[in-house]
């Protein structure tokens, strides 16, 4: 059999290899009986081939989206049309999720990433203009069932490579979004950019500023929830294109670390995210690995030499929380993950206040309190911060922290420390006092909280007396 023979029988071999679940039969059957081909396309291939799990299905077609609407018509169970104007619809059928997509040949103004759109005729025209060859690839399901593969994404997908199926200099100048998905490619399928990519992303870096913030914040945090996240931040950093996500990143390849073990804080923090990741136990935590990765960034700005010779940083977990905020509401993510993070980044040296076991029950108390339902989270972070080669000093940390989470058991069983609150409410202060609400009620209530931190529990009694004692105290003021 001639080689071209062989290679298309081969792929056609494969179309047995890709599951094609009935909803996409029952679609393909109404494409062809108005007349159009139906091919399933891009990631739904790609992950049908690795063996991953393909929810929403992906198709392309050279049906109009007129066309599109009315063969969707009476089939699904509902139907949308937000991505008309680019040859989009979407529908929802027996819970599947399904896009198609009428077949582009699209060009591009070089200023957005908005495309001049343009419907093509053909696969192959369709193809060319996909981000990157794993994800060129689609299966024809109208008529005899066709692999189809003109820019070798099956063997880039063989070989672990990520390429363009034009150059990639056309690739990211229609998109420079795709620069960063190729980050993201790496962290979630393992794969490595041919160097062609890798010149192009070096060389085109600063395209990526003509994306909006949250376009960006979306690519960079499914890389931050993918396998190899590390392997893609290295990406980043190493292109240029870290400066303009994350510039405090590559930023912290500028500061040695106080213990003089690691080649630069960057390197460290880089492996304080892959321990982390190894911590976790419910799946990808977005907010416990953006800590892991920004829970230094604050010591360039911090980084002193001391009278000794050693590097200090000194608060710079403080400068640190102060600059996640800022990168994280840049970059547009919620507001509850730009608190957690940077709540974490402030508290991440705090423990190493507790050596040798010697912080007080109210110590102890305040730690818990301060870190609230991230209590967990802070666990997994310190532990994971410790990444001396010194297996001694290495374990005596974690004994240390192992005797501290008993005494938060130990003080949890004792006096529910996940809910402090005073041994009295407002309306009890405002009672005892014979006072009306108002700022002298919390503050009655913060010196309150304060000596529930200090001393423990109180019974009402001692509660009381102490309400008391702290009033009379503020009149002879």
């Amino acid at each position: 059999m001639p080689p071209t023979d062989l290679l298309r029988a081969q792929h056609n071999a494969l179309v047995d290899l890709v599951p094609i679940p009935p909803v996409a039969d029952e679609l393909a059957e109404r494409f062809a009986a108005a007349g159009h081909r139906l091919y399933l396309v891009g990631g739904s291939v790609r992950d049908a081939l690795l063996g991953r799990g393909v929810s929403d299905l992906d198709f392309t077609t050279d049906a109009r989206p007129q066309d599109v609407l009315a063969a969707l018509s009476g089939w699904a169970d509902a139907v949308w049309d937000t991505g008309i104007a680019f040859g989009t619809v979407g529908a929802r059928r027996h819970g599947h999720i399904v896009e198609i997509t009428t077949f582009r040949a699209d060009s591009y103004d070089g200023v957005t990433r908005n495309p001049v759109v343009a419907f093509g005729e053909s696969i192959d025209e369709d193809l060319v203009r996909r981000d990157f060859s794993v994800n060129a690839m689609a299966v024809e399901l109208t008529g005899t069932r066709t692999f189809v593969d003109p820019h070798s994404g099956l063997a880039a997908l063989h070989a672990g490579t990520l390429d363009t199926p034009a150059t990639p200099e056309e690739s990211f100048s229609d998109d420079p979004l795709r620069m960063l998905r190729a980050a993201r490619f790496v962290s979630q399928l393992g794969l490595t950019p041919a160097p062609r990519v890798v010149a192009a992303m070096t060389a085109m870096a600063g395209e990526l500023s003509r994306i909006t913030a949250e376009r960006v914040q979306t690519e960079l945090s499914k890389l931050l929830l993918g396998a190899h996240p590390r392997r893609a931040i290295e990406l980043l950093v190493d292109t240029g294109l870290a400066e303009i996500v994350l510039p405090e990143v590559p930023a912290m390849r500028l500061a040695v670390d106080e213990h003089m073990q690691h080649k630069d804080v960057y390197v460290h923090s880089l492996v304080v995210l892959e321990q982390a990741i190894e911590r976790e136990t419910d799946g990808p935590d977005l907010v416990l690995r953006l800590a892991a990765l920004l829970h230094d960034i604050g010591k360039p700005a911090t980084r002193r030499k001391e009278a000794d010779g050693r590097v200090s940083f000194h608060h710079h977990e403080v400068v640190g929380a102060k600059m996640t905020r800022k990168r994280l509401r840049e970059l547009r993510y919620p507001r509850a993950v730009i608190d957690e993070v940077a709540q974490l980044v402030f508290l991440h040296l705090r423990f190493h206040g507790y050596s040798g076991g010697t912080w007080t029950d109210s110590a102890v108390r305040r730690y818990v309190t301060d870190a609230g339902p991230l209590l967990d989270r802070l666990h997994r972070l310190v532990r994971s911060d410790c990444t001396t080669r010194n297996r001694r000093r290495a374990a005596a940390l974690q004994r240390s922290y192992d005797g501290l989470e008993e005494r938060i058991a130990a003080l949890r069983e004792q006096e529910q420390l996940d809910s402090i609150r005073p041994d009295l409410d407002g309306n009890a202060i405002m009672e005892i006092l014979g006072i009306p609400a108002g700022p002298a009620v919390g503050r009655a209530y913060k010196h309150l909280l304060a000596v529930r931190m200090e001393q423990g529990p109180l019974t009402r009694d001692e509660a009381e007396a102490e309400l008391r004692r702290w009033a009379a105290e503020q009149q002879s003021v």
